[in-house]
């Protein structure tokens, strides 16, 4: 069966990403350590999976990314009038009541959470999903529960798909290693959250077996998606899968959104 590579998604959207400083993942977004990074803004123009976004204080994220020698780097500042968790209570979805386990029964994007979706490989057969490993991969960031804090503090979690014994294994060892790391923390004010997200290239970002993306003269195209999912109060999301209320992704076709053709391009530009 053809394997497609000369694109890194088929969906018509892409970030360029430029060489550039180090910034420390500390969940404070400083203009100093991101004025080198691609600014982006969003959920205007993404594909809802679940009830459409109509208002920038409902919903709307500014982001940015760049790359340095090692790592590759997303930043959120998120807006969201309600915070799951923290302006309602913990309420569960009458379709998994453990949704909240931090095992690969638990539901690690219920809650309000952000998730990046990387095919370095950048290659797709049909219509399959990320692999979970360093070729390609979905992993989430929730503002209350993470691997290494628990239920109560944001962090990373173990994403897609975690049905398979083997993603989990990776996705655990990759947070508990710290070869990706995320921190949240909700906004001074309140009204949203930031996400500062860090991704080793080794072992997270594996172009071909065995090696991995290393910065160099030429440009390099990924596979790329991002969502950003918010939990509401539970009646805000009546009819919608887990009473969400929205699901915004960067890329994709509702319903498809996961699939590595569906996803955009991630550019990472040579080197000056």
């Amino acid at each position: 069966m053809l394997v497609v590579s000369a694109m890194a998604g088929e969906w018509p959207r892409e970030l360029k990403a430029f060489h550039g400083s180090t910034p420390k993942m500390d969940g404070v977004i400083e203009e100093a350590e991101w004025k080198d990074a691609t600014r982006f803004e969003g959920v205007e123009g993404w594909t809802p999976q679940f009830t459409p976004t109509t208002k920038p204080d409902d919903l709307s994220l500014t982001g940015w990314v760049k790359y340095d020698d090692t790592r590759l780097y997303f930043a959120f500042r998120v807006t969201d009038d309600v915070l799951y968790g923290i302006d309602t209570d913990r309420w569960l979805p009458e379709k998994n009541p453990k949704a909240h386990e931090l095992t690969r029964e638990g539901w690690p994007w219920f809650g309000d959470e952000m998730e990046i979706l990387i095919n370095a490989s950048n290659t797709w057969k049909a219509d399959e999903n990320a692999a979970g490993n360093g070729s390609s991969w979905q992993m989430v960031c929730n503002l209350t529960k993470s691997r290494l804090g628990g239920v109560g503090k944001g962090g990373l979690l173990e994403g897609e798909p975690r049905a398979d014994a083997s993603a989990w294994a990776t996705y655990q060892q990759w947070i508990e290693s710290g070869a990706m790391e995320a921190v949240a923390k909700v906004l001074p004010e309140g009204k949203g959250y930031v996400i500062e997200w860090a991704i080793r290239f080794d072992p997270c970002l594996e172009v071909s077996p065995g090696r991995f993306f290393t910065p160099s003269r030429s440009e390099v195209k990924m596979g790329l998606n991002i969502a950003v999912g918010d939990l509401d109060e539970k009646e805000k999301g009546k009819g919608n899968f887990g009473n969400f209320h929205h699901e915004d992704w960067f890329a994709g076709e509702k319903n498809k959104r996961t699939n590595l053709k569906q996803w955009g391009t991630l550019r990472l530009m040579p080197l000056k």
